[in-house]
């Protein structure tokens, strides 16, 4: 069971919450789902293009309340300066102008606030960015797995696993390798287990890149 679905959707109700928050009438339900995808991808291409064309870091997720006339969104980031240049808070009214002009929210009231990640590498989406991070600079694979693993038991995670499939190494085969510290009870539902999957680009192809990471009841969990 703990292998054949994503552990996320199998604890929502129990240790984990939705991502949007909102109700709709089922006519309008596809309308408004569309919506907070259209609203993560702009914050998403936003923040790449004020960091120079470089890859989005840090965004641990981006959380959606909808109300009758207003809009709620919660950046989880690790680096809220990226939105705070030079102690400016005019990047975010910025973002917050432009996004209500992309979604021509005329009659409904959009706010957007920024919640820093105190300790990130508790989080499987800044460990996979991480990684991701040490294959693009050609580290050896095994080497970045260690050194995540030592990162999220330093955060006091209880367990971590990681997984990387591809051409590993350049081999011409692809395969899987993968390394676990601690305990991950997959099977456990009441077990606080944070899931990620990401996938890279490397001049060998594309690595998948999968976290596990079963979070310390003390470590804040999003």
């Amino acid at each position: 069971m703990g292998q054949k679905m994503n552990p996320l959707g199998f604890r929502l109700g129990t240790t984990q919450s939705h991502h949007s928050t909102w109700f709709a009438k089922p006519k309008n339900y596809s309308e408004s789902l569309q919506e907070d995808q259209k609203i993560r991808d702009f914050i998403k291409n936003y923040l790449k293009e004020n960091m120079n064309g470089a890859e989005v870091e840090g965004i641990v997720q981006i959380k959606i309340q909808k109300r009758i006339h207003m809009t709620q969104v919660i950046i989880h980031m690790r680096f809220p300066k990226l939105l705070l240049i030079e102690g400016k808070p005019g990047r975010i009214e910025e973002l917050q102008m432009n996004l209500q002009k992309k979604l021509n929210c005329v009659k409904q009231k959009l706010n957007i606030t920024i919640s820093r990640i105190p300790n990130p590498y508790s989080h499987a989406t800044i460990l996979a960015e991480f990684i991701a991070g040490q294959l693009k600079n050609r580290v050896s694979f095994r080497k970045a797995m260690k050194k995540a693993i030592q990162l999220t038991d330093q955060a006091g995670a209880k367990g971590v696993q990681v997984q990387i499939a591809g051409r590993l190494g350049g081999k011409e085969i692809a395969r899987v390798e993968w390394i676990r510290e601690g305990r991950v009870p997959l099977q456990t539902i009441q077990a606080k287990i944070d899931y990620c999957s990401y996938g890279v680009r490397t001049i060998y192809g594309v690595l998948g890149i999968k976290i596990w990471i079963f979070v310390n009841v003390d470590v804040d969990f999003l």
